[in-house]
């Protein structure tokens, strides 16, 4: 069972963490605009419709929204840069047609290719089968 879930995280990484910063950047601006314009939300002066409304009714729970929305953005910044990174390193050692250099690089290429979605896994074993690698 617990494969499956992380299969399917790992299928679905870039999404999730677009998911995580998008809610990250809500929740952490909520906070900062709680925090840093408390007198101005809270007596009317500034009109965010529904934003201002929501911060105004949770009142002090915007410090742990702001907590949360921190958070919940590096996380997500966290695991987008992993993907974009691991990816762009998968990628670039794929192109080559040597044996020799996809030897080399094999081992961290296997562990890197854990991390990703099956799809770079099944590159890797066509790539390896182009070149006879066992």
């Amino acid at each position: 069972m617990s494969s499956r879930i992380t299969n399917f995280l790992r299928n679905y990484v870039l999404v999730f963490s677009i998911i995580f910063i998008i809610i990250g950047l809500f929740t952490l601006l909520m906070g900062a605009l709680w925090f840093g314009l408390r007198n101005m939300v809270t007596s009317g002066d500034l009109n965010l419709g529904f934003y201002t409304n929501t911060i105004k009714q949770l009142g002090d729970w915007n410090f742990y929204l702001l907590a949360v929305g921190f958070i919940l953005l590096a996380v997500g910044i966290w695991y987008l840069y992993s993907y974009l990174k691991n990816r762009r390193f998968v990628l670039k050692e794929l192109k080559t047609n040597k044996r020799s250099e996809l030897l080399k690089k094999r081992t961290e290429l296997t562990n890197v290719v854990r991390h990703l979605p099956a799809k770079y896994q099944k590159m890797l074993h066509d790539k390896e089968e182009e070149l006879s690698i066992k």
